[in-house]
């Protein structure tokens, strides 16, 4: 689904990513690790066509596109759901799914997919008429995804979808992510919790200062004693 090779993405003369090789495979969830600074967003972001590679090679189902532009990204079923939710506050929950299918036209399908969301995430449901920023941050975190899955990505970019949630939320969350991917969407996972990512995730990948320190199976990096202790704390 997904095959990364020499990526490097500078900006502000800072090499952030430097030259990373990665692959995620159809039906796959995966999960990049690693500690703040380490380039996981940027790579996220360089994936989902909001910054350019200074180099590499960035091939989605067949197709290179580390030149196409984001929105051309969406229809071709790639979404992101960004750090930090980016959620529109002054619309209602219902108006940013609405957003989340804008390339559509299938009206049946939209409608199916929303109750599909509201489904996964029946809080929203609850809210649906409410402004966008009155919710609270887990509830911003699943108006997030849920508006990235009114696009029908067929792959999912997912990063740090625990940051600043309360623990129970944390765990709903996880749990809808695993949901959403043995339905056979295939997941990116970036993620600061590294022992969550791990348990749920198939593979994974540590990124250490733009580079790739450690990949492997979820459960072998898991049990991994330099993963234990610089991520885990053990």
């Amino acid at each position: 689904m997904l095959e990364v090779t020499g990526l490097k993405v500078s900006y502000g003369g800072i090499n952030a990513v430097k030259g990373i090789d990665f692959r995620v495979g159809p039906g796959e969830l995966v999960t990049l690790i690693g500690a703040n600074g380490a380039g996981k967003t940027t790579t996220l972001k360089t994936l989902a066509g909001l910054l350019r590679p200074a180099a590499g090679r960035i091939c989605y189902d067949g197709r290179e596109i580390h030149a196409a532009p984001s929105y051309q990204l969406v229809r071709l079923g790639l979404a992101l759901v960004p750090e930090g939710r980016g959620v529109f506050s002054r619309l209602s929950v219902e108006e940013n799914l609405a957003l989340g299918a804008y390339c559509r036209n299938d009206r049946a399908g939209v409608g199916a997919d929303r109750e599909r969301v509201y489904g996964l995430f029946p809080r929203l449901a609850e809210r649906r008429g409410q402004l966008a920023g009155t919710l609270s941050g887990g509830e911003q975190q699943m108006l997030a995804i849920g508006r990235a899955l009114m696009s029908r990505p067929r792959l999912l970019l997912l990063d740090e979808p625990s940051m600043g949630l309360a623990p129970i939320m944390v765990t709903r969350i996880f749990e809808t992510i695993r949901t959403i991917a043995a339905e056979g969407v295939t997941l990116l996972l970036v993620e600061q919790n590294a022992r969550l990512a791990l348990e749920i995730s198939d593979r994974g990948y540590v990124m250490e200062s733009g580079a790739i320190a450690l990949a492997g199976n979820a459960a072998a990096l898991l049990n991994n004693p330099q993963v234990r202790h610089a991520y885990l704390g053990e």
